[in-house]
């Protein structure tokens, strides 16, 4: 299997390097922006100089910075400061081969400084890429690129399993990782240009506990801290945001893997779930696995010292290397009980911690967590506080996480892929789940792309106008666990909808053309009931006990 997994992302990678004699001049990605300051990253494809104009009105530029030299192949980190808060900023980068005498210009490009308190403003985000293995499709993460940029957000994201590859956590090189890094340039490059871009570590990126203390510097969690912060700007402690503020050896310096600022009336807190989760084995699980006292101290004084009006809070997933939100919650260091139901151990097994997270989170009124790692889309509700699945940004089967993690949740749990949308205003937030579709895969006219798969909010935007839910997902499955027949109650004005069951292999078990489905003839376990309509489906979760 390992051989498996090292031949596909080898081949990502040599495809990669070919395409990119046929790539563009040059790709940007934007980050770290503050309220007076952005850094740009650009990377040529030969030796290169260039200067950046920029100012506050489309196509009129009165900024200008030095006139850099870039090598060929390496980002160019530079800063533009002294930039006023709250304010969209315009420009262009005139560039030439360094034997060259002429500047060409780009297109014109934008980001927009810190919102001020009192602002509406759109972020999005993606998660689980997975371009390096089977998993993700490029033209369909290209699809969701575009999609996001149509949204005009603020700022991205990913929750993590972007980068890196630890299948072959033993014979994976430096350059490989660099590779697998780089070959996501262009196409973070089509969009972050314009939306600055953030980084949520994911298990996959190979930063792990356990992997940095395996021959050091010679391991993945070294190659992927270098390369990552090589190619990517991501925040470290200054004035704007807080985080880690350790300083690791081999040149990582800070790793710029946890961090959290203050935009708008939003505070966002992005957690590493990761690089000091265990010491001796690189998949733990349970009470052994852990954020750390240093990063569990930095988030509960940030959350607890944040008067923003709401709080987002991410992470690959919940520690404890578990699937789902809801059911996990409760356990280990997230929620102080060893099972669901059972004993409260968090004294015994965190001594001197204050609490656990979950229970943090609902003391500091955390509004929502946000994770990736199961591949679907899922919303939740737990003691108020709203835990977000992200759905993968590539799968083109559209199916890859309802089949396989479908059971580790029980509220609102739909198949496909995209990206999510928040909007924040003063009066509200705003969350949709905007689907991505292939060209092919809407031709029959069922599916559009960037149709909204599911739709929720927090606080009163019903006062400014916003659209309810979807008619099919306010769908009612009874009962459930079922033994004998299960039933489902469709809201008005919908009479009729297509049923099909499914076990979680993908295979079709029956279908059903009434409200009700016979399943007295079904082996105990989960399957996926999926109803549709003329241009809308919805999945829920069935499970069979008898």
């Amino acid at each position: 299997m390992q051989n498996l997994f090292r031949s596909t992302f080898l081949l990502f990678i040599v495809i990669f390097l070919c395409d990119k004699a046929q790539a563009q001049t040059f790709d940007i990605v934007l980050g770290r922006p503050t309220d007076n300051a952005i850094t740009i990253s650009i990377l040529f494809d030969q030796n290169a100089d260039y200067y950046i104009s920029y100012g506050k009105q489309s196509g009129s530029y009165s900024n200008t910075s030095s006139t850099y030299a870039a090598a060929a192949n390496i980002p160019d980190e530079r800063d533009l400061i002294a930039l006023t808060s709250n304010t969209n900023y315009f420009y262009k980068v005139f560039y030439k081969a360094s034997s060259a005498s002429t500047f060409k210009s780009s297109a014109e490009y934008s980001f927009h400084t810190a919102r001020a308190k009192g602002s509406t403003f759109t972020f999005t985000l993606e998660a689980d890429e997975h371009l390096y293995d089977k998993k993700g499709v490029q033209n369909m993460y290209r699809v969701t690129l575009a999609n996001e940029a149509a949204d005009k957000p603020d700022f991205m994201m990913t929750l993590g399993d972007i980068f890196g590859d630890d299948h072959t956590p033993n014979s994976t090189t430096n350059f490989e990782m660099d590779s697998l890094h780089k070959a996501y340039r262009p196409f973070l490059g089509s969009i972050c240009h314009s939306v600055p871009f953030y980084v949520c570590l994911g298990n996959h990126e190979g930063e792990k506990k356990y992997y940095l203390l395996k021959n050091p510097p010679n391991n993945i969690a070294v190659y992927g801290t270098l390369a990552r912060k090589k190619y990517y700007p991501n925040p470290y402690p200054n004035q704007f945001y807080t985080g880690n503020t350790k300083e690791e050896l081999f040149g990582m310096g800070t790793p710029e893997n946890y961090y959290a600022w203050t935009w708008g009336d939003a505070l966002f807190v992005v957690l590493d779930a990761y690089r000091d989760d265990n010491d001796t084995t690189p998949k733990p699980h349970g009470w052994d696995w852990t954020l750390g006292l240093a990063q569990y101290t930095w988030l509960k004084n940030t959350l607890e010292g944040s008067t923003a009006k709401y709080k987002f809070v991410f992470a690959h997933h919940i520690s404890g290397e578990n699937r789902g939100g809801k059911m996990v919650a409760p356990l280990n260091e997230w929620g102080g009980y060893q099972t669901l139901g059972g004993q409260y151990n968090f004294a015994t097994y965190r001594p001197g911690w204050a609490k656990p997270i979950h229970k943090l989170f609902v003391d500091t009124k955390v509004n929502i967590f946000f994770q990736g790692h199961d591949h679907l889309y899922a919303h939740e509700v737990l003691d108020s506080v709203v835990y977000q699945e992200v759905p993968m940004a590539a799968d083109s089967t559209y199916n890859i996480g309802m089949l396989a993690n479908a059971d580790a949740y029980t509220q609102d749990t739909l198949e496909g892929t995209g990206h999510i949308r928040v909007t924040v205003s003063p009066e509200c937030i705003k969350v949709d789940f905007v689907r991505a579709y292939l060209p092919a895969d809407t031709l029959s006219g069922k599916h559009k792309n960037r149709e909204i798969g599911l739709s929720y909010t927090i606080g009163a935007c019903a006062s400014t106008g916003v659209s309810s839910l979807p008619s099919l997902q306010q769908l009612v499955v009874y009962p459930n666990p079922a033994m004998e027949e299960i039933y489902w109650t469709l809201p008005e004005p919908i009479s009729q909808a297509k049923a099909s069951l499914f076990d979680l292999r993908g295979y079709l078990i029956q279908t059903s053309s009434t409200n009700a489905m016979d399943v007295s003839s079904l082996a105990n376990g989960v399957y996926v009931l999926r109803l549709e309509t003329g241009n809308e489906t919805v999945s829920r979760k069935i499970v069979i006990s008898k």
